[in-house]
C-alpha cells in the first residue's frame, strides 16, 4: 500500500487543474536506469489499466503497475518545497537498500 501527504494530495490536484486533467491519476512506476539500477517515473494516466493497483486518498488517484507494487510496497509519496533543493515530489521507500549520490536512482 502507498500512501500520500496532505500536501502531496493538494499539488497533484493543482497540478491536474493547470493541465486540464482533472479526472486524470498520478501513474507511479519503477523503472531500470540510473547509476544504482532503477528509478520512479511519474505522469498523468487517464484510466487504470488491467493489472494496475489503484490507491485512492485526499481526493487523488495513484496507479501503480503490478511489476512496480512490490517495489512501492509502505511507500509514502510527499511533495516538498526547499529552497535549497527546489521543489517536487519525494518517495519515501522503505524497500531501497541503496541509492546513488544525487538520490534519483536506487537498488531493491
Amino acid at each position: 500500500m502507498v500512501t500520500v501527504t496532505e500536501t502531496a494530495a493538494k499539488k497533484i490536484s493543482e497540478l491536474k487543474l493547470e493541465e486540464g486533467k482533472p479526472e486524470w491519476g498520478l501513474r507511479i512506476r519503477i523503472v531500470g536506469g540510473g547509476c544504482s539500477g532503477m528509478s520512479y517515473e511519474l505522469g498523468w494516466e487517464d484510466q487504470q489499466g488491467p493489472d494496475d493497483d489503484v490507491v485512492e486518498a485526499q481526493g487523488v488517484r495513484v496507479y501503480i503497475d503490478k511489476h512496480s507494487a512490490p517495489y512501492l510496497a509502505g511507500s509514502e509519496i510527499d511533495f516538498v518545497d526547499n529552497s535549497m533543493m527546489g521543489a517536487g515530489f519525494a518517495i519515501k521507500n522503505p524497500n531501497v537498500k541503496s541509492s546513488c549520490g544525487c538520490g534519483q536512482s536506487h537498488r531493491f
